[in-house]
């Protein structure tokens, strides 16, 4: 009976992290098959029922029922798509996934945050681009130290530190070519006062970095919070090379 329990408990445990029902399993109503068969077919459950959930978080299809803002579906999936990859090449376990996109002006919202275990969207809003990369749109990229240009592609996120813009997190680009070099160039998520509305309705375009994806103050500290430590960022552009030979996407 003890294992049987052991093994109704971790179900139960398992299906409390992930949101899933435990259909209806307790110790009593098992109590009358043999223990080691039991855990053992109930471990297999759980497995299975975690496999499904994990993967159910990177299908598209999987957020039809959530909100996910006003991401380009595409892109989302292929932010989804990218981000399955890194998990099944034991590259990232993430629990956040953040979408960059590029392809849009820099004064409108442009990046989003969502939490994967709970398929919601935590965040919606503005982010800079390097100004070597374009003034209102970001149309160019590298991967080279001093270019002040962002880089496209997939990163992980890593530890928090206080810089010279104060609460900062680094990132790790997981692509050789085109964001490989982040960590040694400081690119970094961290506030910046030029990322505001009013900047971008004044002059047209938002305040520009160095390559750094910088955040309105008011909520730099929030959003590196929820994505610290082993999160998902992908940041994309419909660049033809790195569409191609990106080694997520391909």
């Amino acid at each position: 009976m003890l294992n049987t329990r052991v093994a109704v408990a971790r179900l139960g445990l398992i299906a409390a992290l992930i949101g899933l029902p435990s259909a209806g399993l307790t110790a009593g109503s098992l109590a009358s098959a043999e223990p080691t068969a039991v855990a053992a077919e109930v471990s297999a459950a759980a497995t299975a029922e975690v496999t499904s959930a994990a993967a159910s978080a990177f299908d598209a299809a999987g957020w039809d029922e959530a909100d996910i803002g006003d991401v380009d579906p595409a892109v989302f999936g292929m932010a989804l798509r990218a981000a399955a990859n890194a998990v099944a090449r034991g590259d990232a376990n993430p629990g956040t996934l953040t979408i960059i996109d590029f392809s849009r002006r820099s004064t409108e919202k442009r990046m989003w945050v969502y939490d994967l275990r709970s398929r919601s969207m935590l965040f919606d809003e503005l982010v800079s681009h390097g100004r070597g990369s374009g003034q209102a749109l970001a149309t160019t990229f590298s991967n080279d130290a001093e270019s002040n240009r962002s880089s496209l592609g997939l990163y992980r996120t890593g530890e928090t530190y206080i810089g010279k813009h104060g609460y900062s997190l680094r990132l790790d680009g997981l692509e050789p070519g085109f964001n490989d070099h982040a960590r040694d160039r400081g690119i970094v998520m961290h506030a910046a006062d030029y990322v505001n509305a009013a900047t971008a309705r004044a002059q047209g375009y938002l305040g520009r970095s160095l390559g750094c994806p910088a955040l309105r103050p008011e909520i730099t500290k929030s959003v590196i919070d929820a994505v610290k430590g082993g999160g998902l960022l992908f940041a994309y552009y419909p660049d033809r090379t790195w569409l191609k030979t990106s080694k997520y996407l391909s």
